[in-house]
């Protein structure tokens, strides 16, 4: 193995998924283009304290852009539950494609 395989096996990703990430796609109305984001649950998601612990939520906007030359902006809200799995989606200028694949969680 030569130095240059050594320097990129040192600093490459080590290859296990991120349990805190998730990804979500959604379709925009103007072009049909199909977008794909990440949604860090950790840095991404802002709190709603409740009056009850269970009351509270968590929530993430994102206004995409998809890389065509459409530019037409799709935004997104995500609510999610107090154990940060999404309970309620709403999206303007396109239509929610869900999480991509069935082992995507989100």
């Amino acid at each position: 193995m030569g130095l240059r395989e050594k320097l990129a096996n040192l600093f490459s990703p080590k290859g296990k998924a991120d349990d805190w990430a998730g990804w979500i796609e959604v379709k925009c109305n103007r072009c049909g283009e199909i977008i794909r984001a990440r949604v860090d649950l950790r840095n991404d998601l802002s709190i709603d304290y409740g009056e009850k612990e269970t009351d509270t939520v968590y929530f993430c906007r994102k206004s995409l852009i998809g890389s065509n030359r459409c530019y037409a902006p799709v935004d997104v809200e995500l609510t999610f539950d107090q154990n940060r799995k999404l309970v309620h989606h709403e999206v303007r200028g396109g239509t929610f494609v869900g999480p991509p694949g069935k082992g995507v969680r989100l």
